[in-house]
């Protein structure tokens, strides 16, 4: 198997609000959208991040079409943890977790969008074990 892109795709109440939350907190451009959906993008991020109305009447299968994003993180891996928190601070971004680092080297804190969506940002202060990316 050749795997040619990456997505995420989330279900969400309100597209346009995680839509704009995570272009003006964390940098991602609009590649698409139309009535429920829309499809953002980061060069550096390796994946599109997609969030589809709950409900949306051309969600597959069917079972899908009424979950949220519930019980889904997703990570980001950074450079400097603490400018990063100090900047979404700054920003008014809700902050769930503050920083805290584990025993095995990871430094990180969450954020949530108005949807609940929830953003973890992490800063490897040792190498990360084989594998892990956050």
């Amino acid at each position: 198997m050749r795997i040619t892109a990456s997505a995420i795709s989330l279900n969400v109440e309100d597209v346009s609000a995680s839509a704009a939350f995570m272009k003006r907190h964390f940098g991602f451009t609009e590649d698409m959208s139309a009535d429920g959906f829309v499809s953002l993008s980061r060069k550096d991020a390796g994946f599109n991040l997609i969030f589809l109305r709950t409900g949306l009447e051309s969600l597959k299968p069917e079972s899908l079409k009424h979950r949220k994003a519930e019980g889904i993180l997703v990570a980001f891996v950074v450079d400097d943890i603490d400018a990063e928190y100090r900047r979404l601070q700054d920003e008014g971004v809700r902050i769930l977790t503050p920083i805290e680092t584990e025993p095995w080297g990871e430094r990180f804190f969450q954020v949530a969008d108005d949807n609940g969506v929830i953003l973890q940002l992490v800063q490897w202060m040792s190498p990360p074990p084989e594998g892990v990316v956050g």
